[in-house]
């Protein structure tokens, strides 16, 4: 990884409360590299610059950050190339994490990376959410459940309720929120959520707008 893109990692981190040590650094620079690597072969993500997956996929993904519970076990819906649940475990190694992705080649390059960065307490799921057997496997296991893949807020709130404990909390992260979407959310309180809040911001060193949202299941 370039200087000047480990600065915006670490200088970028440090807005989310996050104090990157040595190590860190040098686990987010393999993954980088892990990434280009693989991505030349085959279509991991759209993003093939260091510049932009510092931006839009390690820095976004840490944004969460802040809103994790102290002690948490956490399912990625969608997680695609590991985002954001590798990063999140690079900065909280006590978390236990369960990937899940529908798209083979992507969760074979998530188990590449978790035995490359000799991460514990991490483990992938080839499928769909929306699979019997995977939701009677890990029906009501999590803490929270998070997701930054899904365009439809309504789809996601119906796909991850299944994996929440009662008072877990979903994470939904996306872009800039629309008008329809932040009405949706005034009918939360009659369903199986509760709406706790939503934030948004814009990523360190960029002019990406972001929105975090969370609600807690009844």
């Amino acid at each position: 990884m370039e200087i000047e893109n480990k600065r915006l990692l670490v200088e970028g981190a440090k807005a989310f409360g996050i104090h990157l040590d040595e190590k860190a650094v040098e686990g987010f620079d393999l993954y980088l590299r892990e990434l280009l690597k693989w991505n030349r072969k085959i279509n991991l993500t759209a993003i093939r610059s260091e510049k932009g997956i510092v931006l839009k996929h390690f820095l976004d993904s840490l944004s969460v950050y802040p809103y994790l519970p102290e002690t948490c076990s956490l399912l990625d819906i969608g997680s695609g190339a590991g985002f954001p649940g590798v990063p999140i475990k690079l900065v909280r190694p006590s978390l236990e994490v369960t990937l899940i992705d529908s798209v083979r080649k992507k969760v074979d390059f998530q188990r590449h990376i978790i035995r490359t960065l000799d991460l514990k307490g991490i483990g992938t799921i080839h499928g769909r959410v929306q699979d019997k057997e995977i939701i009677k496997s890990l029906e009501g296991q999590f803490d929270a459940v998070i997701s930054r893949a899904f365009s439809n807020l309504q789809t996601l709130l119906t796909l991850g309720s299944p994996f929440l404990k009662k008072g877990g909390v979903l994470l939904v992260m996306k872009g800039e929120m629309s008008s329809e979407e932040i009405r949706l959310l005034s009918h939360i309180e009659r369903t199986q959520y509760r709406f706790r809040k939503m934030v948004s911001f814009v990523l360190p060193f960029s002019s990406f707008k972001r929105s975090i949202i969370l609600f807690g299941k009844r």
